[in-house]
């Protein structure tokens, strides 16, 4: 596996647009710096300032991260290519956070939309997500036959909780109990996701990828095919 991923980026809010370059280890820690101003979270719409206290800087927050702006970020990723192999391409991904919608109440956006840059070619999402992993099925679809992502999403290994999921990361990689996970399917009984859940490797954002990836296939594991079939 590799060493932090250096992904550019873009942040924008009432107050101006600065580029910027997003830190992540590929599981559960983004970093990156605003306006001299040190910002961390486990998930791009979790990012808060890493000395806790509101920075003097101007943004907004919501229960101490990051809310009313665009986040921009390109992620290298890989692609399995029918007759070419592995090919390298671009996901240009774009979240933009609304404000507080009151209390206990969360925000009153939160919208993503992905695009996958190919070879010159240019293939997005048609509407905004609320999760990486719809996002990311609806591109898939999207592709021209043969071409398939190559990432954690696409594993054969990868599952969520039947408990949902956040925006990204949280998709818990089996790698080290394959034999077992190939069982699994549901949730529970002794081949179901439960039975299995704690003895999980590590868990990986959406778009990292492992020497040990395999191409999901049929109605593998607790959460199926991917992509999904759609709506």
């Amino acid at each position: 596996m590799s060493a932090t991923q250096r992904w550019p980026g873009r942040y924008t809010d009432r107050y101006g647009a600065e580029d910027l370059v997003f830190e992540s280890d590929g599981r559960e820690l983004i970093r990156t710096t605003i306006r001299g101003v040190r910002f961390e979270g486990d998930s791009m719409d979790d990012l808060g300032a890493l000395g806790g206290e509101p920075p003097e800087a101007p943004f907004a927050f919501f229960d101490g991260a990051l809310c009313s702006c665009l986040l921009e970020w390109e992620v290298p990723v890989s692609v399995t290519a029918e007759g070419q192999g592995v090919r390298t391409a671009v996901l240009d991904c774009s979240l933009r956070l609304g404000g507080p919608a009151g209390p206990g109440r969360g925000l009153d956006a939160e919208t993503l939309t992905t695009a996958l840059r190919l070879d010159g070619h240019e293939y997005r999402s048609t509407k905004g997500h609320d999760v990486f992993e719809n996002a990311l099925n609806e591109l898939q679809r999207r592709l021209p036959p043969g071409i398939r992502l190559r990432s954690c999403v696409a594993c054969a290994w990868s599952d969520y909780s039947p408990f949902g999921n956040g925006l990204m990361a949280g998709l818990a990689c089996f790698r080290d109990v394959k034999d077992r996970y190939r069982l699994v399917d549901g949730k529970h009984g002794p081949t179901g996701i439960f039975e299995l859940w704690d003895e999980h490797t590590e868990f990986v954002q959406e778009t990292w990828l492992c020497g040990e990836f395999e191409h999901r296939s049929g109605n593998a594991g607790y959460r199926g095919a991917f992509p999904a079939p759609s709506n």
